[in-house]
C-alpha cells in the first residue's frame, strides 16, 4: 500500500486558506489500508464554530465524529479544513451538524457514522444534535460518546 494512496491528495503538505463556506470546501478521501476489519475512527472537534443565521452571533459545539471505515478513510487535514468553513457560515445547529454527516457519508460511503453535535447554549439552553446512519454492527467495539450534559462542557 505505502505512499501511493496519498496521490490524488491536493491539500496536504501544502498551504490551504480555510474555504470561505462548506459549499467550496473539498474532504479528501485515502484508501482504507485495512478494507477487510472493521474498526472504529473517532474525530473529536471540541472548538467547532459557526454563526446565527439569524443575529450573525457565532455559535460552538463540541462534535464527535464517529465512522466505520469501508474503502476510504477520510484525509484529516481536509477535515480540519471542512470544518473551519463552517467559522462564516450562517445556519442552525441542526442544519450544520446533518450536513457535516451527509457530506461524510457520501464522500466515504462508510459501513456507519454517527456524529454527536453537542452545542454550547444560546439563550440558556444547550441544543444537542445526534445522527447515525443504522443500527452500529454487534462485533465492532464503539465507545461511547460520553460528552457530559451542558455544565461548561469541560
Amino acid at each position: 500500500m505505502g505512499k501511493d494512496i496519498y496521490h490524488t491528495l491536493h491539500q496536504l503538505g501544502t498551504k490551504i486558506p480555510i474555504p470561505t463556506s462548506p459549499e467550496e470546501a473539498v474532504l479528501e478521501a485515502v484508501q482504507n489500508p485495512h478494507p477487510d476489519t472493521q474498526y472504529v475512527v473517532r474525530f473529536t472537534c471540541p472548538e467547532f464554530t459557526s454563526l446565527c443565521p439569524v443575529t450573525g452571533q457565532p455559535d460552538f459545539a463540541y462534535l464527535m465524529i464517529d465512522y466505520i471505515p469501508s474503502q476510504l478513510l477520510v484525509e484529516s487535514k481536509s477535515l480540519k479544513l471542512y470544518l473551519s468553513s463552517f467559522r462564516n457560515h450562517g445556519a442552525f445547529h441542526e442544519e450544520c451538524t446533518v450536513a457535516i454527516a451527509k457530506k461524510l457519508q457520501k464522500t466515504l460511503m462508510p459501513v456507519w457514522l454517527r456524529i454527536g453535535g453537542y452545542w454550547y447554549p444560546r439563550g440558556g439552553m444547550p441544543i444537542d444534535v445526534f445522527f447515525q446512519t443504522g443500527v452500529a454492527p454487534k462485533e465492532v467495539w464503539i465507545p461511547e460518546q460520553s460528552v457530559p450534559a451542558y455544565r461548561g462542557r469541560g
